[in-house]
Protein backbone atom coordinates (compact mmCIF):
# COMPACT_ATOMS: atom_id res chain seq x y z
CA UNK A 1 0.00 0.00 0.00
CA UNK A 2 2.65 2.32 1.08
CA UNK A 3 4.76 1.55 -2.43
CA UNK A 4 1.66 2.78 -4.27
CA UNK A 5 0.77 5.89 -1.83
CA UNK A 6 4.55 6.97 -2.35
CA UNK A 7 4.58 6.83 -6.18
CA UNK A 8 1.27 8.91 -6.64
CA UNK A 9 1.86 10.98 -3.70
CA UNK A 10 5.17 12.00 -5.66
CA UNK A 11 3.64 11.74 -9.40
CA UNK A 12 0.57 14.67 -7.76
CA UNK A 13 3.19 16.69 -6.20
CA UNK A 14 5.77 16.95 -9.29
CA UNK A 15 3.55 15.73 -12.17
CA UNK A 16 7.51 15.12 -13.21
CA UNK A 17 8.77 11.62 -14.48
CA UNK A 18 12.09 12.27 -13.65
CA UNK A 19 10.58 12.97 -9.93
CA UNK A 20 9.14 9.57 -10.02
CA UNK A 21 12.68 7.66 -11.45
CA UNK A 22 14.42 9.80 -8.43
CA UNK A 23 12.09 7.54 -5.41
CA UNK A 24 13.98 4.40 -7.38
CA UNK A 25 17.06 6.33 -6.69
CA UNK A 26 16.13 6.60 -2.94
CA UNK A 27 15.30 3.06 -2.08
CA UNK A 28 17.95 2.07 -4.22
CA UNK A 29 21.10 3.66 -2.82
CA UNK A 30 20.67 2.53 0.57
CA UNK A 31 20.19 -1.41 -0.41
CA UNK A 32 23.58 -1.11 -1.73
CA UNK A 33 25.40 1.05 0.16
CA UNK A 34 24.17 -1.01 3.86
CA UNK A 35 23.16 -4.48 2.36
CA UNK A 36 27.22 -6.05 2.47
CA UNK A 37 27.39 -5.17 5.72
CA UNK A 38 23.42 -6.03 6.63
CA UNK A 39 24.60 -9.75 5.09
CA UNK A 40 27.65 -9.18 8.29
CA UNK A 41 25.49 -8.61 10.53
CA UNK A 42 23.08 -11.26 10.01
CA UNK A 43 25.52 -14.08 10.49
CA UNK A 44 27.41 -12.41 13.53
CA UNK A 45 23.86 -11.27 15.16
CA UNK A 46 20.96 -12.81 16.64
CA UNK A 47 18.76 -13.06 12.98
CA UNK A 48 15.22 -12.70 15.02
CA UNK A 49 16.05 -9.54 17.11
CA UNK A 50 17.99 -7.83 14.17
CA UNK A 51 14.41 -7.94 12.14
CA UNK A 52 12.66 -6.82 15.69
CA UNK A 53 14.92 -3.74 14.95
CA UNK A 54 14.33 -3.43 11.24
CA UNK A 55 11.02 -3.69 11.69
CA UNK A 56 11.04 -1.11 14.18
CA UNK A 57 12.58 1.40 12.14
CA UNK A 58 10.44 0.99 8.96
CA UNK A 59 7.69 1.42 11.15
CA UNK A 60 8.88 5.47 12.58
CA UNK A 61 9.67 6.02 9.05
CA UNK A 62 5.82 5.27 8.02
CA UNK A 63 4.27 7.53 10.83
CA UNK A 64 6.74 10.43 10.02
CA UNK A 65 5.35 10.13 6.44
CA UNK A 66 1.79 10.51 8.25
CA UNK A 67 2.50 13.00 10.16
CA UNK A 68 4.63 14.57 7.17
CA UNK A 69 1.61 14.58 5.03
CA UNK A 70 -0.76 15.67 7.48
CA UNK A 71 1.16 18.72 7.83
CA UNK A 72 0.60 19.37 3.95
CA UNK A 73 4.41 19.66 3.22
CA UNK A 74 4.44 20.22 -0.25
CA UNK A 75 7.81 19.08 -1.20
CA UNK A 76 9.27 15.69 -2.18
CA UNK A 77 12.30 15.99 -0.32
CA UNK A 78 10.48 14.43 3.12
CA UNK A 79 9.00 11.80 1.04
CA UNK A 80 12.66 11.05 -0.61
CA UNK A 81 14.33 10.70 2.91
CA UNK A 82 11.90 8.64 4.73
CA UNK A 83 12.13 6.35 1.51
CA UNK A 84 16.03 6.06 2.22
CA UNK A 85 15.49 5.22 5.56
CA UNK A 86 13.18 2.27 5.53
CA UNK A 87 15.29 0.96 2.10
CA UNK A 88 18.25 1.43 4.71
CA UNK A 89 16.54 -0.46 7.24
CA UNK A 90 15.27 -3.16 4.29
CA UNK A 91 19.49 -3.81 3.81
CA UNK A 92 19.57 -4.99 7.13
CA UNK A 93 15.81 -6.94 7.23
CA UNK A 94 16.24 -9.22 4.56
CA UNK A 95 19.14 -10.66 5.16
CA UNK A 96 18.29 -12.11 8.33
CA UNK A 97 15.04 -13.14 7.10
CA UNK A 98 16.29 -14.99 3.85
CA UNK A 99 18.94 -16.26 6.29
CA UNK A 100 16.77 -18.07 8.73
CA UNK A 101 14.34 -19.37 6.48
CA UNK A 102 15.93 -22.49 5.87
CA UNK A 103 16.40 -23.49 9.11
CA UNK A 104 12.47 -23.40 9.78
CA UNK A 105 12.00 -26.41 7.26
CA UNK A 106 13.31 -29.66 5.68
CA UNK A 107 15.64 -28.74 2.77
CA UNK A 108 13.43 -31.12 0.80
CA UNK A 109 10.10 -28.84 1.75
CA UNK A 110 12.41 -25.61 1.01
CA UNK A 111 10.85 -24.67 -2.39
CA UNK A 112 7.41 -25.66 -1.17
CA UNK A 113 8.29 -23.17 1.42
CA UNK A 114 9.52 -20.61 -0.84
CA UNK A 115 6.37 -20.75 -3.23
CA UNK A 116 3.91 -20.55 -0.08
CA UNK A 117 5.57 -17.67 1.35
CA UNK A 118 5.03 -15.68 -2.35
CA UNK A 119 1.21 -16.53 -1.87
CA UNK A 120 0.94 -15.27 1.33
CA UNK A 121 2.78 -12.33 0.43
CA UNK A 122 1.11 -11.86 -3.25
CA UNK A 123 -2.03 -12.08 -1.81
CA UNK A 124 -0.98 -9.09 0.42
CA UNK A 125 0.33 -7.53 -2.65
CA UNK A 126 -2.97 -7.56 -4.30
CA UNK A 127 -4.99 -6.62 -1.71
CA UNK A 128 -3.13 -3.77 -1.02
CA UNK A 129 -2.58 -1.87 -3.71
CA UNK A 130 -6.42 -2.02 -4.48
CA UNK A 131 -7.40 -0.69 -1.40
CA UNK A 132 -4.38 1.83 -1.87
CA UNK A 133 -6.00 2.71 -4.92
CA UNK A 134 -9.23 3.42 -3.43
CA UNK A 135 -7.87 5.13 -0.73
CA UNK A 136 -6.16 7.46 -2.49
CA UNK A 137 -8.41 8.46 -4.78
CA UNK A 138 -11.15 9.43 -1.31
CA UNK A 139 -8.86 9.93 1.17
CA UNK A 140 -5.48 10.83 0.29
CA UNK A 141 -2.06 9.43 1.18
CA UNK A 142 -2.08 10.21 4.71
CA UNK A 143 -4.24 7.26 5.79
CA UNK A 144 -2.39 4.65 3.51
CA UNK A 145 1.08 6.00 5.57
CA UNK A 146 -0.89 5.68 9.18
CA UNK A 147 -1.84 2.04 8.28
CA UNK A 148 1.51 0.85 6.81
CA UNK A 149 2.71 2.31 10.14
CA UNK A 150 0.36 0.30 12.58
CA UNK A 151 1.18 -2.82 10.74
CA UNK A 152 4.20 -3.44 11.79
CA UNK A 153 3.61 -3.71 15.38
CA UNK A 154 1.74 -7.29 14.02
CA UNK A 155 5.17 -8.20 12.44
CA UNK A 156 6.91 -7.46 15.51
CA UNK A 157 4.71 -9.19 17.56
CA UNK A 158 5.15 -12.11 15.08
CA UNK A 159 8.59 -12.18 15.41
CA UNK A 160 8.80 -12.15 19.61
CA UNK A 161 6.35 -15.46 18.96
CA UNK A 162 8.62 -17.42 16.63
CA UNK A 163 9.66 -20.07 18.61
CA UNK A 164 13.08 -20.69 17.58
CA UNK A 165 16.58 -19.03 17.77
CA UNK A 166 18.02 -16.88 15.74
CA UNK A 167 21.73 -16.83 16.10
CA UNK A 168 24.02 -18.84 14.18
CA UNK A 169 27.47 -20.98 15.33
CA UNK A 170 30.00 -21.69 13.51
CA UNK A 171 31.53 -25.34 13.43
CA UNK A 172 33.81 -24.17 16.88
CA UNK A 173 30.20 -23.33 18.56
CA UNK A 174 31.44 -19.95 17.91
CA UNK A 175 29.44 -16.94 17.35
CA UNK A 176 30.66 -15.21 13.59
CA UNK A 177 31.74 -12.23 13.71
CA UNK A 178 31.09 -8.39 12.43
CA UNK A 179 34.45 -7.81 10.20
CA UNK A 180 35.94 -7.46 6.92
CA UNK A 181 37.01 -10.44 6.85
CA UNK A 182 33.91 -11.80 6.41
CA UNK A 183 32.72 -9.67 4.59
CA UNK A 184 35.63 -10.91 2.10
CA UNK A 185 34.29 -14.56 2.97
CA UNK A 186 31.21 -13.74 1.83
CA UNK A 187 32.02 -12.70 -1.40
CA UNK A 188 35.18 -14.84 -2.08
CA UNK A 189 31.89 -17.70 -1.62
CA UNK A 190 30.03 -15.86 -4.01
CA UNK A 191 32.77 -15.64 -6.56
CA UNK A 192 33.62 -18.90 -6.89
CA UNK A 193 30.13 -20.49 -7.19
CA UNK A 194 29.15 -19.79 -10.78
CA UNK A 195 25.26 -21.10 -10.42
CA UNK A 196 25.23 -18.01 -7.77
CA UNK A 197 26.86 -15.57 -9.96
CA UNK A 198 24.92 -16.56 -13.07
CA UNK A 199 21.44 -15.85 -11.37
CA UNK A 200 22.10 -12.90 -9.25
CA UNK A 201 23.63 -10.97 -12.53
CA UNK A 202 20.38 -12.58 -15.05
CA UNK A 203 18.48 -11.20 -11.84
CA UNK A 204 20.02 -7.61 -11.68
CA UNK A 205 19.88 -7.63 -15.88
CA UNK A 206 16.32 -8.37 -16.35
CA UNK A 207 14.90 -6.12 -13.48
CA UNK A 208 16.83 -3.15 -14.36
CA UNK A 209 15.58 -3.06 -18.05
CA UNK A 210 12.03 -4.07 -17.53
CA UNK A 211 11.05 -1.75 -14.25
CA UNK A 212 7.99 -1.00 -15.37
CA UNK A 213 5.48 -0.81 -12.14
CA UNK A 214 6.96 2.87 -11.11
CA UNK A 215 5.87 3.98 -14.22
CA UNK A 216 2.20 2.91 -13.61
CA UNK A 217 0.78 6.50 -12.64
CA UNK A 218 1.81 7.68 -15.92
CA UNK A 219 -0.39 4.77 -17.05
CA UNK A 220 -3.47 4.87 -15.02
CA UNK A 221 -3.60 8.53 -15.76
CA UNK A 222 -2.54 9.65 -19.21
CA UNK A 223 -2.39 6.66 -21.44
CA UNK A 224 -5.17 4.03 -19.86
CA UNK A 225 -7.65 6.81 -18.44
CA UNK A 226 -8.22 5.17 -14.95
CA UNK A 227 -7.11 7.02 -13.12
CA UNK A 228 -6.27 6.46 -9.14
CA UNK A 229 -8.80 3.18 -8.54
CA UNK A 230 -6.86 1.83 -11.76
CA UNK A 231 -3.65 2.53 -10.98
CA UNK A 232 -4.15 -0.02 -7.73
CA UNK A 233 -5.86 -2.46 -10.25
CA UNK A 234 -2.77 -2.19 -12.36
CA UNK A 235 -0.47 -2.64 -9.48
CA UNK A 236 -1.96 -5.59 -8.18
CA UNK A 237 -2.01 -7.21 -11.39
CA UNK A 238 1.51 -8.82 -10.98
CA UNK A 239 0.73 -9.94 -7.69
CA UNK A 240 -2.53 -12.25 -8.74
CA UNK A 241 -0.28 -13.79 -11.41
CA UNK A 242 2.35 -14.77 -8.77
CA UNK A 243 -0.43 -16.27 -6.47
CA UNK A 244 -1.89 -18.22 -9.31
CA UNK A 245 1.58 -19.37 -10.39
CA UNK A 246 3.26 -19.72 -6.22
CA UNK A 247 -0.45 -21.93 -6.17
CA UNK A 248 0.54 -24.33 -9.04
CA UNK A 249 4.16 -24.46 -7.98
CA UNK A 250 3.59 -25.58 -4.65
CA UNK A 251 1.50 -27.81 -5.59
CA UNK A 252 3.64 -29.13 -8.41
CA UNK A 253 6.52 -29.66 -5.56
CA UNK A 254 9.57 -30.46 -7.69
CA UNK A 255 10.60 -29.43 -11.39
CA UNK A 256 13.67 -30.67 -13.69
CA UNK A 257 15.97 -28.59 -16.38
CA UNK A 258 15.20 -25.67 -13.31
CA UNK A 259 18.07 -23.74 -15.09
CA UNK A 260 16.16 -23.45 -18.39
CA UNK A 261 13.27 -23.05 -16.52
CA UNK A 262 14.70 -19.71 -15.08
CA UNK A 263 16.15 -18.07 -18.15
CA UNK A 264 12.65 -19.26 -19.85
CA UNK A 265 11.19 -17.53 -17.40
CA UNK A 266 12.88 -14.15 -17.46
CA UNK A 267 12.08 -14.04 -21.27
CA UNK A 268 9.06 -14.25 -20.93
CA UNK A 269 8.97 -11.21 -18.24
CA UNK A 270 10.54 -9.33 -20.88
CA UNK A 271 8.32 -9.93 -23.87
CA UNK A 272 5.03 -9.56 -21.49
CA UNK A 273 6.54 -6.23 -20.53
CA UNK A 274 7.04 -5.41 -24.16
CA UNK A 275 3.33 -6.25 -24.81
CA UNK A 276 2.11 -3.97 -21.32
CA UNK A 277 4.13 -1.03 -23.15
CA UNK A 278 2.42 -1.16 -26.40
CA UNK A 279 -0.96 -1.60 -24.93
CA UNK A 280 -3.85 0.82 -25.07
CA UNK A 281 -6.47 -1.54 -23.53
CA UNK A 282 -7.50 -1.59 -20.17
CA UNK A 283 -7.68 -5.51 -19.61
CA UNK A 284 -5.02 -6.21 -21.63
CA UNK A 285 -2.61 -4.59 -19.54
CA UNK A 286 -3.94 -6.42 -17.18
CA UNK A 287 -3.34 -9.51 -18.88
CA UNK A 288 0.28 -8.94 -19.80
CA UNK A 289 1.24 -7.17 -15.87
CA UNK A 290 -0.56 -10.82 -14.33
CA UNK A 291 2.04 -12.40 -16.77
CA UNK A 292 5.07 -10.56 -15.73
CA UNK A 293 4.22 -11.38 -12.39
CA UNK A 294 3.76 -15.28 -13.60
CA UNK A 295 6.73 -15.13 -14.84
CA UNK A 296 9.18 -13.20 -12.32
CA UNK A 297 7.70 -16.23 -9.59
CA UNK A 298 8.40 -18.68 -11.45
CA UNK A 299 11.90 -17.22 -11.61
CA UNK A 300 12.16 -16.43 -8.26
CA UNK A 301 11.58 -19.34 -6.76
CA UNK A 302 13.81 -21.43 -8.29
CA UNK A 303 16.67 -19.14 -8.00
CA UNK A 304 16.19 -18.68 -4.24
CA UNK A 305 15.89 -21.89 -3.83
CA UNK A 306 19.32 -22.71 -5.86
CA UNK A 307 21.03 -19.88 -3.86
CA UNK A 308 19.69 -20.75 -0.20
CA UNK A 309 20.56 -24.90 -0.56
CA UNK A 310 24.26 -24.35 -2.17
CA UNK A 311 24.98 -21.91 0.84
CA UNK A 312 26.43 -22.96 4.00
CA UNK A 313 23.83 -21.78 6.89
CA UNK A 314 26.52 -19.66 8.41
CA UNK A 315 26.90 -17.67 5.08
CA UNK A 316 23.27 -17.29 3.86
CA UNK A 317 23.03 -14.01 5.88
CA UNK A 318 25.93 -12.65 3.61
CA UNK A 319 24.81 -14.39 0.47
CA UNK A 320 21.30 -12.73 0.63
CA UNK A 321 22.84 -9.51 1.22
CA UNK A 322 25.51 -9.62 -2.08
CA UNK A 323 22.64 -11.07 -3.70
CA UNK A 324 20.77 -7.75 -2.47
CA UNK A 325 22.69 -5.73 -4.84
CA UNK A 326 21.31 -7.68 -7.29
CA UNK A 327 17.98 -8.52 -6.91
CA UNK A 328 16.72 -5.11 -5.19
CA UNK A 329 19.36 -2.97 -6.13
CA UNK A 330 18.63 -4.02 -10.00
CA UNK A 331 14.64 -2.52 -9.95
CA UNK A 332 15.32 0.27 -7.91
CA UNK A 333 18.09 1.75 -10.38
CA UNK A 334 16.13 0.46 -12.95
CA UNK A 335 13.03 2.51 -11.78
CA UNK A 336 15.51 5.45 -12.02
CA UNK A 337 16.90 4.99 -15.14
CA UNK A 338 13.36 3.92 -16.55
CA UNK A 339 12.05 7.62 -14.99
CA UNK A 340 14.50 9.48 -16.69
CA UNK A 341 14.08 7.51 -20.39
CA UNK A 342 10.34 7.92 -19.57
CA UNK A 343 11.04 12.32 -19.64
CA UNK A 344 12.82 12.13 -22.56
CA UNK A 345 11.14 9.84 -24.70
CA UNK A 346 7.65 9.34 -23.34
CA UNK A 347 6.59 6.44 -21.04
CA UNK A 348 5.39 3.66 -23.21
CA UNK A 349 8.47 3.90 -25.47
CA UNK A 350 10.85 3.54 -21.40
CA UNK A 351 8.77 0.06 -20.92
CA UNK A 352 9.41 -1.33 -24.29
CA UNK A 353 12.59 -0.63 -24.29
CA UNK A 354 13.23 -2.04 -20.70
CA UNK A 355 11.33 -5.17 -22.19
CA UNK A 356 13.98 -5.93 -25.33
CA UNK A 357 16.41 -5.07 -22.35
CA UNK A 358 15.46 -7.91 -20.11
CA UNK A 359 14.74 -10.43 -23.01
CA UNK A 360 18.09 -10.47 -24.76
CA UNK A 361 19.75 -10.67 -20.91
CA UNK A 362 17.76 -13.95 -20.78
CA UNK A 363 19.19 -14.39 -24.64
CA UNK A 364 22.28 -13.88 -23.08
CA UNK A 365 22.58 -16.35 -20.51
CA UNK A 366 21.30 -18.98 -22.64
CA UNK A 367 24.26 -19.00 -25.21
CA UNK A 368 26.69 -17.98 -21.75
CA UNK A 369 25.60 -18.94 -18.51
CA UNK A 370 26.76 -22.64 -18.61
CA UNK A 371 26.02 -23.37 -14.98
CA UNK A 372 22.79 -21.97 -15.07
CA UNK A 373 21.27 -22.95 -17.83
CA UNK A 374 22.40 -26.88 -17.00
CA UNK A 375 21.41 -26.49 -13.56
CA UNK A 376 19.69 -29.45 -11.81
CA UNK A 377 18.44 -29.60 -8.35
CA UNK A 378 19.82 -33.00 -7.81
CA UNK A 379 23.63 -31.67 -8.10
CA UNK A 380 22.96 -30.19 -4.84
CA UNK A 381 21.16 -32.83 -3.06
Amino acid sequence: MQLVAINWHVYLLTRSPFALGMVGLFRGVPIIVCSLIGGVIADAADRKQLMIGTQSVMLVSAGLLTVATLAQIRRVWPIYILTGLSSAAVAFDIPARQALMPTLVPPKDFPNAISLGLVVFNLATILGPSLAGLLLATRGPAIVYAMNSMSFVAVIFALISMRTSGRVMLDNQQPAQISFNALMEGLKFVWRTPIIVQTMTLDFAATFFASATLLLPIFAEEILHVGARGLGVLTAAPALGSVVTALIMARMGSFSKQGKLVIGSVAAYGLATIAFGVSRAFWFSLLMLALTGSADTISTVLRQTIRQLVTPDYLRGRMTSINMVFFMGGPQLGEAEAGLVAALIGAPLSVVIGGIGSFLAAVFSAFKSNSLRDYEREQSA
